[in-house]
């Protein structure tokens, strides 16, 4: 029996392709929303969190970033 992952390699690409565009739209300081609550994304870096990257106040959005 083989399996077929096009639908989900096909998903998993689109996805991260979007992520990929909204962290280049904060990051260059343009107002981009969370999909869950509406509220606007913002930068969290190193100094000002253990776990840095891109965030909304409630958390619904998290992206995980590497600053190294």
């Amino acid at each position: 029996m083989k399996l077929d992952f096009s639908q989900l390699n096909k998903q998993s690409k689109r996805s991260f392709g979007d992520q990929q565009v909204m962290i280049k739209k904060v990051m260059q300081g343009k107002a981009v929303n969370c999909t869950e609550c509406g509220q606007p994304l913002f930068l969290v870096t190193p100094e000002q969190s253990d776990v840095p990257g891109i965030a909304c106040k409630k958390g619904c959005t998290h992206i995980h970033l590497d600053f190294s």
